[in-house]
């Protein structure tokens, strides 16, 4: 299916519009979470997504749910790049966003991370030498790192570490392989399932990305009882509030 340009047909940018920013989470809580730092917002369909847009204002942000995992978060995220090139008015940043697990004791339950790196964790090989990113293979890429500056301005305007945030397929749920990631990944301080996905789409259409995350629970043995989803929801919707002001500094795309 064509994505519907979110503008509408053949609309273009208001040259006095501010900065457009996308803002993409794996599930409607995290969405949620983040839209409570703005006001009202309206439905608009993407392919088969609706974005949240937020109505009002000079900042113009869109909140997208792109379901979980890295394929599912790079579809949705093109999908909505796309229909704003069609559109005539492209974002000027993405931001994947959402919770994860925290590496211990770097960090903690309810804090947050802002990727310096967008890392791949698990694209690679299983070999009898342990494993072998897909960059040793021969092929693409495993990591991408946001802006320096804007990781800075995040996590000042946030209170956020800084440090590597891994992309899994599959959530980390032991302490071997929990020692395993941070013994090939020594700066990572957490994982999720989304941001390189996020990534891959934002960088292919040349577009800003950062990657946020709230931490609810250890990368490690598995424990849901040890889980705090509800404090790293409000964390993150915390940031989101504080964030609007990175985002008024942007430079707006033409």
């Amino acid at each position: 299916m064509t994505p519907s340009p979110p503008d509408g047909p053949g609309r273009r940018r208001d040259e006095r519009a501010g900065p457009r920013v996308l803002l993409v989470t794996a599930v409607d809580a995290e969405r949620d979470a983040m839209a409570t730092a703005f006001g009202a917002t309206a439905p608009a369909p993407v392919a088969d997504r609706t974005l949240h847009r937020v109505t009002g204002g000079r900042l113009r942000v869109d909140l997208l749910a792109a379901g979980v995992g890295p394929a599912a978060a790079a579809a949705a995220t093109a999908s909505a790049l796309t229909a704003a090139t069609l559109g005539g008015a492209g974002y000027d940043l993405v931001v994947s966003a959402g919770i994860g697990g925290g590496f211990q004791p770097e960090a903690p339950l309810g804090s947050l991370v802002v990727a310096s790196a967008i890392v791949a964790a698990d694209l690679g090989a299983d070999t009898a030498d342990g494993f072998v990113p897909a960059t040793e293979l021969g092929f693409g890429t495993v990591e991408y790192r946001p802006d320096a500056a804007l990781v800075a301005r995040v996590a000042a305007a946030t209170g956020a570490r800084t440090g590597a945030v891994l992309t899994v397929s599959t959530v980390t749920g032991t302490a071997a392989r929990s020692a395993a990631l941070r013994a090939r990944h020594p700066d990572a301080l957490a994982e999720a399932m989304e941001g390189f996905g996020v990534a891959e789409a934002a960088v292919a259409a040349g577009c800003p990305v950062v990657e946020l995350r709230a931490v609810s629970n250890a990368v490690g043995p598995r424990d849901r009882a040890q889980w705090r989803v509800g404090e790293a929801l409000a964390a993150l919707a915390a940031a989101s509030g504080r964030l609007t002001s990175v985002y008024a500094d942007l430079p707006v795309r033409r």
